[in-house]
């Protein structure tokens, strides 16, 4: 074996929460390593986020043009080209690389490009890219691995090379006919963005809704907003086998006997963490029954001085959540106090209109048996949605019954993902909704509709 090297701290994977703490710990002076095997700057970067929320802005101009009355159905005749807004992808995600790459070497941490797997407690083998090894040990050791696409155990599936939202995000041809295998978020942002690109698409969905986790008048808001566009949503549907290759032509058998024919498939049914193979037997770290690292509030494994972070370790699946899970670290590493307990996660789902919640929605409080007040307030109720044409949807307030608190605000609406945290900040300040319901908003704004929406929560009994 290599020489082993000495390292105060030691990163396997170099995602949002660990590159941010290699870097902090790194400028302090300290001696980081981070081991990585080639995605500078993480997922989120490179095949999650920043990739999709561009391509997502491409079908969104497209779809802009190809709505446009002034153009008298002008623009419905233009073809998308694929390849540019390929390029385009590849553009942003190339400048945050760079950027991100930069910011390593400045920084000073040692950043090691290759395969790592435990061979001892906080002792790393790291199979380097160039196809030499070394071998890295840690005083304090973080598992910021992440999770990869899950694909479900159909009979001819993996035979069928589906793409996940990782290939999907690199085709550089438009698919004839997309068939999405999943209703999640993943799956309804790549639907209808290659939807408005051009590409004919069916989304099959196994639960009876999608976006599952939102009350039943969301998703019934979301399916309607998809149907509109020609987005074929498939509910309470159950794959049983698959044959052909994906890019040539697929054909997937359902349970109610029908099957559905298409040119390119693509799985969105979930993540599986990266936790396989990695040697986390050997140093003393314990997972949970679905494959996740088990840790405490504190994002302690069960190994001493070894830490998790991110989505390999349960944090909800969101780049801001394992920022967050950063400032836990370095609170814990400082002796501070900051843990992952009670904290509000907001998210956003970038299709059109957007879907954001942050705190509880109806159904969370009624399954915890919480007795709550509910505001509902149309988008088109809104004066700036008006303006705009942006009326589809609602905002939706959760309220105490027994006390002003807010305890959820969930929006599928224009703007959601930007409105959702005012009122974030609202319940962070511990504000009652009477706050939002009487503060001075700026007309007209999609903001405003707050004024509107916390004004109808009923009076407390």
């Amino acid at each position: 074996m290599s020489t082993v090297e000495k390292f105060e701290y030691v990163f396997l994977g170099g995602g949002k929460g660990g590159k941010t703490l290699a870097m902090e710990l790194a400028k302090s002076g300290k001696r980081v390593a981070v081991v990585e095997e080639g995605m500078i700057g993480g997922s989120c970067i490179n095949i999650a986020c920043i990739p999709s929320k561009a391509l997502i802005q491409s079908a969104r101009i497209m779809h802009a043009v190809q709505s446009a009355d002034i153009l008298q159905g002008g623009a419905h005749d233009n073809k998308v080209d694929m390849a540019k807004v390929h390029r385009y992808v590849r553009d942003v995600v190339d400048g945050m690389v760079d950027i991100n790459a930069k910011a390593f070497a400045a920084s000073g941490f040692e950043l090691i490009l290759g395969t790592g797997r435990f061979v001892a407690p906080r002792r790393i083998q790291v199979a380097m890219n160039d196809g030499n090894e070394r071998v890295v040990e840690g005083e304090h050791v973080f598992i910021n691995t992440g999770t990869y696409a899950a694909v479900p155990d159909v009979p001819g599936l993996r035979d069928a090379n589906p793409m996940t939202h990782v290939e999907a995000l690199a085709l550089d041809a438009l698919p004839e006919h997309l068939i999405v295998i999943g209703g999640g978020y993943i799956g309804l942002e790549m639907a209808q963005a290659f939807r408005r690109l051009g590409s004919r698409v069916t989304v099959l969905q196994e639960a009876p809704r999608v976006a599952m986790r939102e009350d039943a008048d969301v998703t019934d808001a979301i399916e309607s907003a998809f149907a509109k566009e020609g987005i074929d949503v498939r509910v309470s549907v159950k794959a049983l086998r698959v044959s052909g290759r994906s890019g040539d032509s697929v054909t997937v058998d359902l349970a109610d006997g029908s099957s559905l024919n298409g040119s390119h498939i693509l799985v969105a049914t979930g993540r599986v963490p990266r936790t396989a193979n990695i040697g986390l037997d050997v140093a003393g770290v314990e997972l949970d029954t679905r494959g996740f690292i088990r840790v405490d509030e504190r994002l302690a494994t069960s190994a001493p001085n070894t830490w998790a972070i991110g989505e390999v370790a349960g944090t909800p699946m969101f780049t801001h959540a394992s920022f967050d899970d950063y400032r836990v670290l370095k609170s814990q590493l400082a002796g501070g106090t900051l843990t992952t307990r009670d904290r509000e996660i907001p998210y956003a789902l970038f299709i059109e209109p957007e879907l954001a919640r942050v705190g509880l929605n109806e159904s969370d409080a009624q399954r915890q048996g919480i007795a709550v007040r509910v505001a509902k307030l149309p988008m088109a109720g809104i004066p700036r949605a008006r303006t705009t044409g942006d009326t589809q949807g609602f905002m939706k307030a959760v309220v105490a019954a027994d006390s002003d608190r807010i305890l959820g605000f969930t929006m599928f609406g224009s703007n959601a993902g930007e409105v959702v945290a005012v009122v974030q900040m609202a319940m962070l300040g511990k504000l009652p909704y009477t706050a939002l319901r009487d503060a001075i908003l700026a007309h007209p704004t999609i903001a405003e509709g707050l004024n509107l929406l916390f004004a109808k929560v009923p009076e407390r009994a």
